[in-house]
């Protein structure tokens, strides 16, 4: 599985790359910030984005509906990962386009394809998605 990991800490991406890659993940970039961000995911189209919900003066919101915009990336394709309570920003999650939430503490590739292979139980912070 490819991943393009969308952080401003580069102490996190670092770790967060590692840990993933050592996990048997492949993440085909980085990036920083929105603009970036974006033509990462159309040049490079990984499986999956995992985007931080606070990129310093950016909102991780704004930049997921934006890659699903304007990159065309498809909710399965995004995951909103924080150091934040998921019960804190729960609203927020629910309507983004993202297919789920991380806790950065809670990240792994296990996680992540947990995520994805949906499990039959919805991980979006305790909200349904929509449509379901």
């Amino acid at each position: 599985m490819r991943l393009l990991l969308v952080d401003d800490s580069p102490h996190f991406v670092q770790a967060a790359r590692g840990l993933l890659e050592r996990q048997g993940l492949t993440v085909v970039g980085v990036a920083a910030h929105g603009a970036e961000a974006l033509r990462q995911a159309r040049a490079l189209r990984p499986d999956v984005t995992l985007v931080d919900i606070d990129l310093g003066g950016e909102s991780g919101f704004e930049l997921a509906r934006r890659l699903h915009q304007e990159a065309g990336l498809a909710p399965g394709e995004l995951i909103l990962i924080s150091i934040h309570d998921p019960d804190d920003f729960a609203e927020l999650i629910a309507a983004s386009p993202a297919g789920g939430f991380l806790s950065k503490s809670d990240l792994s590739a296990a996680a992540i394809l947990g995520l994805l292979g949906g499990g039959g139980d919805d991980d979006r912070a305790g909200a349904p998605r929509p449509g379901c």
